[in-house]
């Protein structure tokens, strides 16, 4: 399932790659494990570990 982008769920950076908000990964609902820059999930790329962050528990959907 697809949801369609607002404004605020991303930006362009100055390589000119789209670059996703917290908002946006929040109302996606899970960690894509990409060690994406503004990731809610708490997952570290360097150490390639997930934490529970924010009270939201890894891979679990939340309703917005």
């Amino acid at each position: 399932m697809h949801t369609e982008l607002e404004p605020d769920d991303y930006y362009i950076n100055e390589q000119g790659y789209k670059v996703f908000t917290e908002k946006y990964h929040l109302k996606r609902g899970y960690c894509c494990s990409n060690g994406c820059k503004h990731c809610p999930y708490g997952f570290h790329e360097k150490n390639k570990v997930k934490n529970s962050y924010k009270g939201v528990k890894l891979n679990e959907k939340k309703q917005f």
